[in-house]
């Protein structure tokens, strides 16, 4: 699903990546873990395309990245990737039905189609009765809820997630970590997640140590 060789990335004379070789099978669920700037989240924000690396090359699911244009690209993140924040990144002003609405929109899709997909996500998810709720009227788990329907809403071939379950409490990042895998096998996702959580790091198909930019083991 993807590939990622000698990437390497600096901030002035911050070395911060220093030649990472990465590969994700299909359907795996991996887990990036290390210390605070070891690199990770710039790690994930080169894979997922939000970032560029000043060497190295990136393929994701056959598609070369160095090769997309500007509009390209944004097309292929918008309707190949999903993306799961620490912080949920939910629009205040919208309900969660229009929040997970909104990337199936920018990527012109019938509205009708997408409304009826993420009325089927949020069900699945388990929030059919909060689907005209607005994020501050939602507990933390659900908000992070609505950010993985959100997430799913364009079908994505891979999820990049950055520290998930940081801001939940015991019980509420447990039955993410557990979503995240019925995800999986329900609907044959791959996930990437950057984690500090020990559990969801030995849950995980495969893990990988980044340390001081180069990663240390898998």
């Amino acid at each position: 699903m993807l590939k990622a060789t000698n990437l390497r990335k600096s901030y002035g004379a911050l070395n911060v990546l220093k030649g990472v070789d990465l590969t994700v099978e299909r359907e795996e669920v991996l887990s990036i873990i290390g210390a605070s700037g070891a690199g990770k989240s710039t790690l994930l924000h080169i894979l997922g395309t939000l970032d560029s690396a000043d060497m190295g090359s990136l393929e994701i699911d056959g598609t070369e990245i160095s090769k997309l244009s500007f509009q390209q690209l944004a097309a292929f993140r918008n309707k190949r990737i999903g993306f799961i924040f620490q912080f949920h990144n939910l629009l205040p002003e919208f309900t969660a039905l229009e929040n997970v609405c909104l990337p199936g929109f920018i990527g012109d899709r019938l509205e009708t189609d997408v409304r009826k997909k993420a009325h089927e996500l949020l069900s699945m998810l388990g929030l059919v009765g909060r689907l005209d709720h607005k994020p501050s009227e939602l507990s933390g788990g659900e908000q992070q809820r609505v950010a993985v329907a959100r997430a799913l809403i364009n079908d994505p071939s891979i999820i990049f997630a950055d520290e998930p379950s940081g801001n939940l409490d015991s019980k509420n990042a447990a039955e993410l970590h557990n979503l995240f895998f019925s995800l999986r096998d329900e609907l044959n996702k791959t996930f990437v997640i950057v984690t500090h959580n020990s559990e969801l790091a030995e849950m995980s198909d495969r893990k990988v140590e980044i340390v001081d930019g180069s990663i240390l083991s898998s």
